[in-house]
């Protein structure tokens, strides 16, 4: 699969759909392979995406002096 621009969920996706075949072993040598490049490069990617967003998501909490702050599933800062 060629680079394209993917959402985070389409590249799950087509991730899923990598190990999926990759699991079967029905694949050549040359094609397993290629499959599996395209799925570690996918995986760098989400993952490198949820980094990011796990980033923003603290920042967004951060307390008052600047630190994380734990805070309960679907709770408020400061409740």
């Amino acid at each position: 699969m060629a680079e394209k621009k993917l959402t985070f969920e389409q590249a799950m996706g087509r991730l899923e759909e990598i190990v999926s075949l990759l699991e079967r072993g029905e694949a050549p040598l040359e094609e397993a392979l290629s499959l599996f490049e395209e799925g570690t490069a996918l995986l760098k990617k989400c993952s490198g995406q949820l980094d990011r967003a796990e980033q923003k998501v603290v920042k967004l909490l951060a307390g008052p002096k600047g630190e994380p702050e734990a805070v309960p599933f679907g709770g408020e800062v400061g409740t």
